[in-house]
């Protein structure tokens, strides 16, 4: 039978078995067929001599949903991009949003647990269609749902409306608790027993950013590690960079000892020193925020128009403006600082550790998120560059320029590690992240010794270099460096619905 594609001459790496050899894969629709030389005949050949070919890139922390976001992690080398840390609710009605949505990548989302709270603490309507951030950056008249414990009633009914979301197909539950510190220990726990009962993982932004102690980020994720053992949630720690601070080393000691003790817990990181959330997150308004992060106000950039915080008043103001606009925080100064480098550095090659890319959504400059269709991106489109460049920075940065680890231990990063988080709750991701017969054809060529990032904090839409080919379903998305914009692969990754 003829193949419907060809894959001839290329270095195919499977990161799981350890292949790596120049030989050919054969694709017939949406699966890999073979893989080996003198395959047959086929309809369509790539010819990938001197290129890397690697499972398609999975990214489990990624806020963008969009097809602008979609089309700029393509060049990325992303094939599936996943809404993990904060989620939506409901999640039918989410994915329901999605399905009418030209996506380009596999999309997928876990459960809200911070909605459910904001909504079992009354005055804030579920939205499953409404974007994420822009429920998250939502203003509220009481602010008691971010700041104040549960009570009883309070507790029953948000963990009723998170088991809601699992049952309608959420991959984990979203835990970003730095946006809601004011959850109790008793709260966390019903989560995570929830989380148990599912089998499925939770994605947590640790509830402290804090280099000092009481409620530091140390105190933090000691926290999430004993949850873990209480529960026996799998505790999937997002951005191990920018929640740690300077308190990076310590923390890699600590996920290490949990790990050696058999504790489910695993963590991501993104290869920058600078975080981006919206401008109404509540630690910038603490306080004592310079003194707990190390850092003053001009390191909080707002994103719409680049404007450096001179004060907390100043930023104060803007967040009264718009919560939910987006902010870049520079917390490391990885290009003038060792030190920083080297705290970065240890986050980003934790061993077993997953590359995500923390994506955030496309604005307009009134601080809108850009919902068009526009190819090349309009040059008002902002966000940050992790939005467009995670993994050919890390590439470039970790594995060409500096060799700090073998190419198939990068590409396990990227592909087999994150796949292992999910895919005891979202089986279709067992079929991704490998280059094996009889799994998908989610594929991404690339050449290693152009594979670049290009955004930058000044100039943030230009999409990365190096990515030659990317197929999803093995249907072209990028051929020859050249995207097609009527391609619209992107498939539904969900759980099971009983």
């Amino acid at each position: 039978m003829q193949h419907d594609l060809l894959i001839r001459n290329g270095r195919v790496i499977d990161p799981e078995t350890g292949f790596d050899d120049i030989c050919d894969i054969a694709v017939r629709r949406d699966k890999i067929v073979a893989v080996g030389r003198d395959l047959g005949e086929s309809a369509r050949e790539i010819d990938a001599t001197g290129l890397i070919v690697a499972p398609g890139f999975i990214d489990i922390h990624a806020h963008g949903q969009s097809v602008a976001a979609d089309r700029m992690q393509a060049f990325d080398g992303v094939t599936t991009s996943l809404e993990l840390e904060v989620g939506a609710l409901p999640v039918a009605a989410w994915y329901a949003a999605h399905a009418d949505v030209p996506r380009v990548l596999n999309y997928g989302t876990s459960a809200a647990w911070i909605f459910a709270r904001r909504a079992a603490f009354g005055g804030f309507l579920l939205d499953g269609a409404a974007h994420p951030i822009d429920q998250l950056g939502k203003a509220a008249d009481d602010n008691s749902w971010s700041v104040a414990a549960a009570g009883d009633a309070q507790t029953n009914a948000l963990v009723g409306l998170t088991r809601q979301g699992l049952e309608e197909g959420g991959i984990g539950i979203g835990i970003p608790n730095g946006y809601a510190p004011g959850a109790g220990i008793k709260e966390l726990t019903r989560i995570c027993d929830l989380a148990a009962e599912f089998n499925c993982p939770t994605f947590t932004h640790i509830a402290f950013a804090s280099n000092i102690d009481p409620q530091s980020s140390i105190e933090s994720y000691v926290r999430l590690i004993g949850l873990a053992g209480a529960t026996g949630a799998h505790m999937h720690i997002c951005h191990m960079n920018s929640t740690s601070l300077m308190d990076i080393e310590r923390v890699v000691e600590l996920i290490v000892k949990a790990q050696q003790m058999g504790l489910p817990v695993t963590t991501e990181a993104y290869p920058y020193g600078a975080g981006s959330t919206v401008v109404g997150a509540g630690f910038f308004a603490d306080p004592e925020f310079t003194r707990k992060s190390g850092t003053d106000y001009s390191t909080i950039e707002l994103v719409k128009n680049h404007h450096r915080f001179t004060g907390r008043d100043d930023l104060l103001k803007a967040s009264e403006d718009n919560p939910s606009d987006l902010v870049v925080w520079h917390f490391l100064d990885v290009e003038a600082n060792d030190h920083h480098r080297r705290l970065l550095d240890a986050s980003v090659t934790y061993p077993g550790g997953s590359i995500a890319s923390d994506a955030m959504p496309w604005i307009e400059p009134d601080g809108s998120i850009y919902a068009g269709m526009e190819w090349p991106l309009p040059d008002q489109a902002l966000s940050h560059p992790r939005s467009s460049g995670t993994f050919t920075r890390f590439l470039r940065e970790y594995v060409r320029e500096r060799e700090t680890m073998p190419l198939i231990e990068a590409i396990a990063k990227c592909t087999l590690y994150p796949a292992r988080v999910i895919e005891g709750r979202a089986p279709q991701i067992a079929q991704k992240a490998r280059l094996r017969a009889g799994f998908d054809a989610d594929i991404v060529i690339f050449d290693l010794e152009r594979v670049t990032d290009r955004a930058t904090f000044k100039n943030m839409n230009q999409p990365s270099e190096g990515v030659v080919h990317l197929l999803i379903a093995g249907q072209p998305v990028i051929t020859d460096g050249v995207l097609d914009t009527s391609a619209n692969p992107g498939r539904p990754i969900r759980a099971a619905i009983t």
